[in-house]
């Protein structure tokens, strides 16, 4: 009955060893490729944007679903229809990462030539979880810059002209707040986007870490 008893109490402690580890293990933050999340979510300034469905875009909209903004303009050549265009590739996997509702939102940073009928036509090529949003540079410049992000304004006289904008993907969480950033990779020679690959693998880390751990 000793050696019973002495197994039993191994076999407890053993347990107990292995439920401790595996829930410490489980509640540090993910090894990550190239996304960052923040040590505390940060909150977004109330905004007033336009959106390519012509309907009025709050604060709210970014509630109840994973977001990832996007800056760009439907006249960039080359940063904002490859980042587009790779994460329409990888649209089933993004989807897939979470139970909640996912959108990616491209940021017109071009008021002047992107009115809702053009910026609505382009979005509509990438087709499920696309969205569109845009203002004028008074509502516009404070919402982007509040999100960490960046653009050019151009002089007003300019009608040939290329936007400068950053290239990151910020990722907003179901209470829409901010909640990581998806940095661009710098490779000589290469566009610097945000790696696809490393933001599916990313953002389902991010969504099962946060979820759990943060009860989103």
């Amino acid at each position: 009955m000793k050696k019973l008893g002495g197994l039993i109490l191994m076999v407890a402690i053993a347990v107990a060893g292995a439920y401790t580890y595996l829930h410490f293990t489980s509640s540090q933050p993910p090894v990550l490729e190239s996304a960052r999340i923040y040590d505390n979510p940060r909150t977004i300034a109330p905004f007033q944007l336009e959106g390519s469905d012509g309907e009025d875009v709050t604060l709210s909209a970014l509630e109840g679903q994973w977001t990832m903004l996007f800056t760009g303009y439907t006249f960039c050549p080359d940063i904002c229809p490859t980042t587009m265009a790779q994460l329409k590739s990888r649209w089933q996997d993004i989807a897939a990462a979470s139970d909640y509702p996912v959108q990616v939102w491209m940021i017109s940073v071009d008021p002047q030539r992107d009115d809702i009928d053009r910026l609505a036509m382009y979005i509509d090529f990438f087709g499920e979880g696309f969205y569109g949003v845009r203002a004028e540079h008074k509502e516009l410049y404070p919402f982007v810059r509040n999100i960490g992000l960046m653009y050019s304004i151009p002089d007003e006289d300019e009608e040939n002209y290329l936007v400068n904008h950053s290239s990151a993907i910020i990722l907003v969480n179901p209470r829409g707040e901010q909640q990581a950033i998806f940095r661009p990779s710098h490779e000589l020679g290469e566009l610097a986007v945000v790696n696809p690959n490393h933001l599916v693998n990313d953002f389902q880390k991010i969504a099962r870490y946060l979820e759990r751990e943060l009860q989103l």
